[in-house]
């Protein structure tokens, strides 16, 4: 397992949180669950303030020593595999997102993950589009379709608890070795993929962020390995290299 008893590897990640008492509630959870860190990107609350400290409890060195990011790219881009949570139900067809639960399983089939991230997004709205395709994979806690939308605390609450239930589970396969694309991998590559497919004309300013982001779903889908992605980079450069020198040739 890669957690064993507890979280020491996990980072819990807060996108603008607008509740200090959400906050204090998640850092008292995290001690509670023996997480690594907890990160918060660009805070929309005092995340120190009286009543933020009141919830944490326990947990209060969670906020003492918690690392604030101006952006979520800064905040997982030393992790080798990032999960997002997403309540929505408004998702469109491109999007994939499994069961908590069905994504902590195949999180933990895993042997070493030196690094494991969790997102949760905004109180209102969750973690936009492109900020779930930072994610290796997205899951979903399944509530009433009445009324989907549980608080930021709870569904962190609800996360760990299943993360630590599947972590105590006995797995009769052997366990993997760990080899897939990290998240600023797959970022940079389709950074160096998207510039390429504009330069040739293949895409459009204007359009070129959504027809990538469905090639980034294809690439999230599949599992793609570092030596892939590498792969994959490898030929961009090439045609980067060629497309210059052609230039200079004329």
């Amino acid at each position: 397992m890669i957690l064993g008893k507890n979280f020491s590897n996990l980072k819990v990640i807060l996108v603008e949180p607008k509740g200090p008492s959400n906050v204090g509630s998640v850092a008292r959870l995290c001690s509670n669950f023996e997480v690594d860190e907890l990160r918060i990107v660009s805070p929309k609350c005092d995340i120190f303030s009286l009543e933020a400290k009141k919830m944490a409890l326990k947990g209060y060195k969670f906020l003492q020593n918690c690392k604030i990011y101006d952006d979520l790219q800064q905040a997982i881009f030393d992790c080798d595999l990032v999960l997002a949570s997403c309540g929505r139900i408004d998702i469109n067809k491109n999007s994939f997102f499994g069961s908590s639960e069905d994504i902590f399983d195949w999180t933990l089939s895993f042997k070493n993950i030196n690094n494991l991230a969790i997102i949760f997004g905004r109180e209102d709205r969750g973690l936009s589009n492109s900020e779930l395709l930072l994610a290796n994979k997205t899951f979903n806690i399944q509530t009433s379709q009445n009324n989907p939308s549980l608080n930021l605390s709870h569904a962190v609450s609800i996360a760990l608890y299943e993360l630590n239930k599947c972590s105590k589970r006995n797995f009769d396969h052997e366990l993997k070795v760990f080899n897939l694309a990290s998240s600023k991998q797959i970022h940079d590559s389709f950074l160096e993929i998207e510039e390429l497919l504009l330069k040739v004309g293949y895409l459009l300013k204007h359009t070129s962020k959504a027809k990538i982001s469905k090639f980034k779903n294809f690439i999230l889908r599949s599992n793609t390995s570092m030596k892939e992605i590498n792969v994959l980079r490898g030929i961009v450069h090439q045609i980067n290299w060629f497309l210059n020198n052609s230039k200079k040739n004329r």
